[in-house]
């Protein structure tokens, strides 16, 4: 019922920036919330940011000061604008809902923090 598409991910260096971007689409009654999970190779998958629609957002105390989550309601459109990045930032993003209880997962973006 709901697709949600990633973009924005790429190589970038130390101290760079990147902003990811998804999109929710399909049968949209009201997500609640939004969230980015990353998993780097051999790693768990980890929650990094979620914000509801209140305005409340949380984050993983690895990228809190750097990283901020935001949302485009009207768009169904939630953002990560990720600076000071690190190389152990370096993961595979997943953008993250609920949708009237049941979760939707993208396919994720590629995040690379290398020089």
């Amino acid at each position: 019922q709901v697709q949600l598409v990633e973009s924005g991910g790429g190589l970038v260096q130390p101290g760079g920036s990147l902003r990811l971007s998804c999109a929710a689409s399909g049968i949209i009654f009201g997500i609640n919330s939004m969230s980015w999970y990353r998993q780097a190779p051999e790693k768990q998958r980890e929650l990094v940011a979620r914000i509801i629609n209140g305005g409340t957002t949380n984050y993983a105390d690895s990228v809190k000061g750097r990283f901020t989550i935001s949302r485009e309601n009207a768009k169904n459109t939630v953002y990560l604008q990720m600076n000071s990045l690190k190389p152990e930032d370096t993961a595979v993003y997943y953008c993250h809902c609920f949708e009237t209880g049941v979760p939707y997962w993208g396919k994720g973006v590629l995040v690379t923090v290398s020089s």
